[in-house]
């Protein structure tokens, strides 16, 4: 996966497919099925954007990191899969105003 250096490492980031982004911006909020299928959004830091796009969105042409304002959501760091990584995730929908970038990814 080639990742632009445009990602803050630190950075908090949300991947969507193009056509999920403008999903979520035509409801104004990001609130993927994740949401009410597990309760949280998935986010990753920068760092971590590379090995999440391997894992889940292989074979996906186009992907976008919306990176999001940390002091607009409620940010609970967590391993909730047993992978001894901890991962950032937001327990509520996100509004399209904590988006501050769109940064192409590109998967593959």
């Amino acid at each position: 996966m080639a990742v632009d250096d445009d990602l803050d490492p630190d950075g908090l980031y949300h991947l969507a497919t193009p056509a999920d982004w403008a999903e979520h911006r035509a409801r104004g909020r990001i609130a993927p099925p994740s949401l009410s299928e597990e309760g949280f959004v998935h986010c990753s830091w920068g760092r971590q954007v590379p090995s999440t796009v391997a894992k889940h969105f292989a074979g996906v042409d186009e992907l976008l990191a919306l990176r999001l304002d940390p002091a607009a959501v409620e940010v609970v760091e967590e391993d909730s899969y047993g992978s001894g990584q901890a991962f950032p995730h937001v327990y509520d929908s996100i509004p399209i105003s904590a988006v501050i970038v769109t940064v192409p990814v590109r998967p593959g």
